[in-house]
């Protein structure tokens, strides 16, 4: 049996038939297929000769009924900026439903109450679900490294006669039924070139061609029973392969050049994906999550309606914030957003001083609001810029000059950055008592017997940006056409040795003893003493340390470094050993 016999079955369940020509204008085929597909439905015994169901095609039905569902919802939504950090996705308010609401309900209408919803980022948010209509909660633990091909994986022993639902889908009718008879994935009527596949004329979804259009892929999806069980094989397969690690779950229903469900094609100007902030105002505008804090921050402070807001993308996410771009009256600006646990590591009074004195100077990004007390901060964009390349040796000495000059001009503030005083207060806002360093003990211990010799051979304290590191400068044009290069993210800058910078550069590069002799060199470009070498090579051991602390408390929050946190705790230990043997062949006095 084809796919347009099988939709005609399932649109004589729906309706009484009446005559060929009613039945292909309800079902949307035509008028000769429709005869030509009762004639086999008829010879099949599916349909008697009146064309009404047989006992057959109502076993048939009876087989096929969907059992259960599982709904999407593990994933951070980042391209909801910037109410992403405050709601998940499914949890939007949608005219007047709580978007994962509705799709819980218009499965409870086709009959299917078994449902599972697969959760990861605030995954607290969605536990009144449980009580409320009766889902379970999965929990993805990996949501944050992987993609939805591992939640699927931990529900795939749930897959047959199953739909599976993104959470950020808005249907205006019911797109799940009591009647399915064939495995499907919906795509809509419009086209796109960023789509994978287009339904062909005979309901299958086939690859595109490059650079060519396919519509818009839609991901709800029914599994029949036997597909149900092809699927939960190869999710299980493509689990233990890393490649699929960052995969789409859609890879598993691909064969060849086609999927294995058949094309459901769905209304584009009813059925919506909901992936940004302004897809939600385009689709309800009086939607209570566009009441965002930030966007009133951002109308206030730059004295326009939030409808002028425009074109709100996620910038690429730093180590510490999250931040996003957005487009008002014409121009580009960032708006920086305090990432996890920032309250706890960033005094933003401090940094609102460290603004105040750099302004000026045409240092920094172009500051056009900063809010002392939370963090929050919008900068001018800075069109066609560029960071610096750290393994590029004319990147490292315009920036070692640009970073020497800032130095010279002995700017003063309030406070200090203490490293032994961070390394400690990092230490004490680990949720664990001890590290994940079974001989952090010991490498502590050495590396704060450097203070000594560090307190002896201190530059004088002048303002030091402490996050010098290759991503904040940047390379661009200043507003008389002259390249400039400009230093972002003063969030940690205090008085301190200005020589820090050099080893904060070096430890973030993660360069090798010669890479950090050689941006040594590019800053002294008279030449480094050696004994201001030794100290650099102090502070690398330290500043190691420190950052190894601050990687420990943010995977606390479960935010995850990877190499960098591991070469961070090795920098402490590798370059203390380097400090102190050249301590003791230069026959210099460790201690001070």
């Amino acid at each position: 049996m084809n796919k347009q016999e099988f939709d005609l079955l399932i649109t004589l369940k729906k309706s009484t038939f009446v005559n060929q020509r009613a039945l292909a204008k309800d079902s949307g085929y035509s008028l000769g297929l429709v005869n030509s597909a009762l004639k086999n439905l008829v010879e099949a015994g599916y349909l008697t000769a009146d064309y009404t169901l047989s006992k057959k095609a109502l076993a048939l039905f009876e087989a096929n009924t969907p059992k259960r569902a599982v709904i999407l919802a593990a994933g951070s939504g980042i391209r909801m900026v910037p109410i992403n950090t405050e709601t998940p996705k499914a949890l939007l308010q949608v005219k007047g439903e709580v978007l994962i609401e509705r799709q819980i309900r218009q499965l409870n209408e086709a009959g299917v109450t078994d449902i599972a919803v697969v959760v990861g980022f605030l995954k607290e948010k969605f536990e009144y679900l449980i009580d409320k209509f009766g889902v379970d909660l999965v929990y993805n633990g990996e949501y944050y490294t992987k993609n939805n091909l591992h939640s699927l994986f931990l529900v795939k022993n749930r897959l047959a006669k199953c739909y599976i639902v993104p959470c950020d889908l808005w249907c205006s009718e019911n797109p799940f039924s009591k009647d399915e008879l064939y495995s499907w994935y919906a795509v809509t009527d419009e086209m796109t070139q960023k789509s994978d596949v287009f339904a062909n004329r005979k309901g299958q979804l086939a690859k595109v061609a490059y650079n060519q259009q396919g519509n818009r892929m839609f991901g709800i999806c029914y599994l029949d029973g036997k597909m149900g069980e092809t699927v939960a094989k190869r999710l299980t397969d493509m689990e233990h392969d890393i490649k699929y690690s960052h995969s789409f779950w859609e890879e598993a229903v691909y064969e060849g050049k086609k999927m294995l469900p058949f094309a459901k094609v769905l209304s584009a100007e009813s059925n919506f994906e909901i992936n940004t902030y302004e897809q939600l105002r385009d689709i309800d505008s009086d939607s209570l999550q566009l009441k965002s804090e930030k966007i009133e921050i951002i109308a206030k402070a730059m004295d326009c309606s939030p409808d002028e807001i425009v074109d709100i993308k996620i910038q690429k996410k730093g180590m510490t914030n999250r931040s996003f771009l957005f487009t008002l009256r014409g121009k580009r600006y960032i708006m920086r957003v305090p990432g996890e646990g920032t309250d706890n590591l960033i005094n933003r009074k401090e940094e609102a001083e460290v603004y105040k004195v750099i302004w000026d100077k045409k240092i920094c990004d172009d500051v056009i609001y900063i809010n002392a007390e939370n963090g929050y901060k919008i900068t001018a964009f800075l069109d066609n810029a560029r960071v610096c390349d750290a393994e590029n040796d004319d990147d490292l000495r315009r920036c070692m000059k640009r970073l020497r000059d800032f130095h010279n001009m002995k700017l003063k503030v309030s406070h200090t950055f203490d490293i032994f005083e961070k390394i400690n207060f990092y230490e004490s806002l680990w949720l664990s008592e001890q590290s994940q360093y079974i001989d952090y003990g010991q490498t502590k211990a050495k590396v704060f017997s450097l203070k000594g010799f560090v307190d002896r051979y201190k530059q004088e304290y002048s303002l030091t940006h402490i996050d010098a590191v290759p991503d904040n400068f940047l390379f661009c044009t200043d507003s008389e056409g002259k390249e400039d290069i400009r230093l972002i993210d003063w969030e940690y800058s205090a008085m301190q040795d200005p020589h820090v910078d050099i080893a904060m550069f070096i430890i973030y590069s993660m360069y090798d003893r010669e890479g950090a002799d050689n941006l040594i060199d590019t800053y002294f470009t008279e030449g480094c003493d050696t004994i201001t070498r030794i100290k650099i090579y102090c502070y690398i051991s330290m500043c190691g340390l420190l950052w190894s602390n601050w990687c420990e408390y943010k995977r606390d929050l479960g935010v995850e470094f990877g190499e960098y946190s591991l070469k961070q705790y090795r920098f402490a230990k590798e370059y203390y050993t380097l400090a102190t043997e050249l301590i003791k062949k230069e026959g210099l006095d460790a201690q001070g």
